[in-house]
């Protein structure tokens, strides 16, 4: 995030991106929560950050269709098991992990 004002860098800090130039601040956003369904059928949380900050890529939603979803990236089983990339659709919300 860059500062409309001076153009320098934003970081996130107690809830808006403030610029360390010129002060300007920006409200960061809703919070995201990403629940995922382990092996027993329970729902765990997985995250609860800004979902603001979160990256985004190009995915395909398997419930609309959208091309595009945040992601993040957890390490959920053994060190020696590839990490979990748990997605979210920007459209409607869906969430889903692949391994």
């Amino acid at each position: 995030m860059f500062c409309s004002t001076c153009g320098s860098m934003m970081f996130p800090k107690d809830g808006v991106y403030t610029c360390n130039s010129c002060g300007q601040t920006k409200e960061i956003g809703a919070k995201a929560q990403v629940f995922v369904t382990d092996s027993e059928d329970r729902e765990t949380t997985v995250i609860t950050e800004n979902i603001a900050t979160l990256p985004k890529t190009r995915t395909t939603c398997p419930e609309c269709n959208n091309s595009e979803a945040y992601f993040v990236i957890r390490q959920t089983r053994a060190a020696d098991e590839p990490e979990t990339r748990i997605y979210r659709c920007c459209k409607c919300n869906h969430s889903w992990r692949e391994y």
